[in-house]
């Protein structure tokens, strides 16, 4: 059992992905998960592009959702993009750069999102014409992720 994390990451990420594991495993009953899941699996979340510094903490939730997927041994909706910082008691805090982030998922085709419920204000500051065909959900706390990816 354990969790190991891997990837070109600075002090920042690491500590979003840390806290990620600790939310889910301490919350895995409420999500529908095995409550012991974590204490008898071994975890290794890799991030790529191994060449490529990361750091910050705008991964928290998306990490948190794979953990989860991993745990419910259930794929998450596709076709959702998500960012936010999580915390440990399960908040989703704002992220810098909603505007790049949003044309990110239009180049990917990706036309659902999910945005940090105090992001809204510069998501909806947005042009029309990147808004347009956009389906995005707005998260206070990691269950409303959840309930987009998982329900």
């Amino acid at each position: 059992r354990g969790f190991k994390l891997t990837g070109q990451l600075g002090e920042v990420m690491k500590e979003s992905a840390e806290i990620a594991h600790s939310y889910i495993s301490s919350h895995l009953k409420q999500f529908g998960g095995d409550p012991k899941f974590f204490d008898q699996a071994f975890v290794h979340l890799h991030v790529p592009e191994g060449a490529t510094p990361k750091d910050g903490p705008s991964a928290g939730v998306t990490m948190a959702s794979a953990l989860l997927s991993i745990a419910r041994n259930q794929a998450p909706k596709k076709g959702v993009a998500m960012t936010g910082e999580l915390t440990l008691t399960g908040q989703v805090l704002p992220i810098g750069g909603v505007r790049e982030k949003v044309i990110a998922a239009r180049r990917q085709k990706i036309f659902e999102l999910i945005l940090p419920e105090a992001n809204r204000g510069s998501y909806e500051e947005l042009p029309d014409y990147l808004r347009e065909g956009l389906t995005v959900h707005f998260a206070k706390r990691y269950g409303d992720v959840a309930k987009v990816l998982f329900d």
